[in-house]
């Protein structure tokens, strides 16, 4: 298995758990993160090797990558494995699976590309590549059938783990927080990339909502390699103890708030899911930016966005995304209770749509790949 990343990582740790499961005796290896690692993973390099995205930005570690990649395949070919499974990074995943495939290895895709959004090209790339997808969203297998792709819908994995119903007070006490604070959750990405390039609006729109709210708390949920990174720029924002970096512990973080100010990406949907309203934003190298709206087929870039059809919540990206657009976005949810009530009733309908029981439809058709 490989999965490059911290979203991938868990959808992975939620898949290897119901793989065990049916299979007590199996043994995984690859590239993978601590959810993975939790489950007896056993992970050759690094994650944070893979977690890079954007195109300008990958440039610095493409020689890296692409000698992981190479070493990878090489070690999967001579000593083959029953089954390969990438877990999303279809720019690192979909090539190591068609070498792979093309020297008979059986190999799945979790998590099909979003090829109904942007870079459609990838649809012929995963043809060659999976013989198998495990599809997240339910409009999904069809639209591979169209292509000749196998592929069977398994629900999203989180959609079981978070409560259809959250308890926020639980989720306070846990934080320290009392019930009746005004908490905003700041979420700008698990890449060091992201970080660079969103983190420091994220930390001074909420300098800018403490000024004109004072009182206000804000959590910051940090995966293990970012979390020293987001510490000095709290400490550097001027927002004194009315912040918390976390120790991960971003569902937590999500459960406990009243809005989250949230990096584009997997994440958006995690926070839709615990039915919180959200500011979606994002910024990259001007030059990747304009290579990625060229691929565009859709006008929202955050899945619940996509999922709904319409913009049911702000997005504000690259240039529209400034500390003053950024804060004054979140005042307008924390302002308009009547509007999180229905974004709520979406949210849910989500939620359930969503949730199927993963790890049996998974393993099923694993089952069924094995054996063909």
């Amino acid at each position: 298995m490989v999965a490059g990343e911290t979203s991938g990582d868990m959808l992975a740790g939620l898949l290897l758990e119901g793989l065990r499961a049916r299979w007590p005796d199996l043994q995984t290896q690859g590239i993978g993160g601590p959810a993975m690692l939790a489950q007896g993973f056993q992970s050759w390099w690094p994650q944070e090797k893979l977690a890079v995205r954007g195109y300008i930005e990958v440039l610095p570690r493409l020689w890296e990558i692409l000698s992981i990649r190479r070493q990878l395949r090489k070690r999967l070919i001579e000593q083959p494995p029953a089954l390969f499974v990438g877990v999303d990074a279809p720019d690192f995943n979909l090539g190591l699976e068609a070498g792979l495939r093309a020297q008979g290895i059986k190999t799945v895709h979790f998590v099909c590309p979003s090829v109904w959004a942007w870079r459609p090209e990838k649809i012929e790339k995963l043809k060659v590549a999976a013989d198998h997808v495990l599809c997240i969203f339910p409009f999904e297998p069809e639209l591979l059938a169209q292509h000749g792709i196998a592929a069977s819908y398994v629900g999203h994995p989180l959609a079981s783990v978070i409560p259809v119903e959250p308890d926020r007070a639980a989720a306070r006490l846990k934080l320290g927080l009392n019930n009746e604070d005004t908490v905003v959750a700041l979420l700008p990405g698990s890449r060091s990339s992201e970080i660079a390039y969103i983190g420091q609006r994220f930390f001074d729109a909420a300098a800018q909502l403490l000024r004109r709210r004072p009182g206000m708390r804000f959590v910051v949920p940090a995966v293990p390699a970012q979390r020293e990174r987001l510490q000095a720029m709290a400490q550097a924002s001027g927002l004194g103890d009315s912040i918390q970096v976390l120790a991960g512990q971003s569902h937590l973080a999500m459960a406990a708030c009243d809005v989250t100010l949230i990096a584009s990406g997997t994440a958006t949907l995690e926070a839709a899911l615990f039915k919180r309203p959200m500011v979606i934003a994002y910024n990259m190298h001007p030059m990747s930016w304009r290579m990625m709206k060229r691929k565009q087929l859709q006008p929202w870039v955050g899945l619940p966005n996509i999922l709904s059809g319409e913009f049911v919540v702000p997005e504000l990206l690259q240039d529209a995304a400034t500390p003053t657009a950024l804060a004054q976005s979140v005042l307008d949810w924390l302002d308009s209770p009547e509007r999180i009530e229905v974004l709520q009733q979406r949210f849910q309908a989500l939620h359930l749509t969503l949730k199927r029981d993963t790890a049996q439809l998974a393993t099923d058709a694993i089952e069924k790949i094995l054996e063909s």
